[in-house]
């Protein structure tokens, strides 16, 4: 669990074929201390299980999985990344609850300033826009930010300063790719929602009528 509040970059030291999938060396501009190896860390948002935990370096395994729906596939080296360590139950909860599964990968359409923020507009899939709405939460690259705007298969976010030096939003022109995870929460409201049946014994689950007669709706 992790909370898109990014920890520092770090960067791509080498990758290599492993077992259909890809191995990555990271190097992290922070220290990694007490660290445990197999520990989860965040990389650009995808959370992946961390070895060989050196100071300030690190290696994770990435599955045919990840790279299908990452933009993980996509890192050469010296590829700058987001790194964040996974959230410990006496942290802060400075963002949202991230859990670092990636829903899909979205792209940069526009770019702007507006004083000293930067205007951000995204695309994302029509199945994943649904669960992004005005004022909430998303998760691009692995950074916690709020919704300005959105419309049908798009939305906008704007940036601080920090947030833009800290991270590797900088680096993204129009065009470049970004890993989206929507919040969670939106997902399983939906799931508890949908109306269902359970044809072994013909009880319904949780749908709208069923809200109603409980008095919740």
């Amino acid at each position: 669990m992790f909370t898109g509040i990014i920890q520092g970059r770090g960067k791509v030291i080498s990758y290599r074929s492993v077992g259909g999938g890809l191995a990555f060396d990271f190097e992290a501009e922070f220290e990694i201390d007490n660290p445990e190896e197999g520990e989860s860390i965040a990389v650009n948002g995808a959370c992946l299980t961390a070895y060989n935990i050196s100071v300030h370096r690190f290696t994770v395994d990435v599955s045919p999985e990840s790279l299908l729906r990452t933009t993980l596939g996509g890192l050469g080296v010296g590829n700058t990344v987001n790194l964040e360590r996974a959230l410990l139950l006496s942290d802060r909860l400075g963002g949202h609850i991230v859990s670092g599964h990636v829903d899909c990968v979205g792209s940069l359409v526009t770019l702007k300033t507006e004083g000293d923020f930067t205007i951000l507009d995204f695309t994302v899939p029509s199945l994943i826009d649904r669960y992004i709405i005005e004022k909430g939460s998303v998760t691009v690259d692995g950074i916690s930010l709020t919704v300005n705007r959105c419309s049908k298969g798009h939305f906008s976010v704007s940036i601080i300063p920090h947030t833009m030096q800290a991270t590797t939003l900088a680096e993204l022109k129009p065009g470049g790719k970004v890993n989206i995870e929507v919040d969670i929460i939106g997902k399983y409201v939906e799931k508890l929602l949908a109306e269902k049946k359970d044809t072994d014994d013909n009880v319904n689950l949780i749908n709208r009528g069923y809200l109603a007669d409980k008095g919740f709706y």
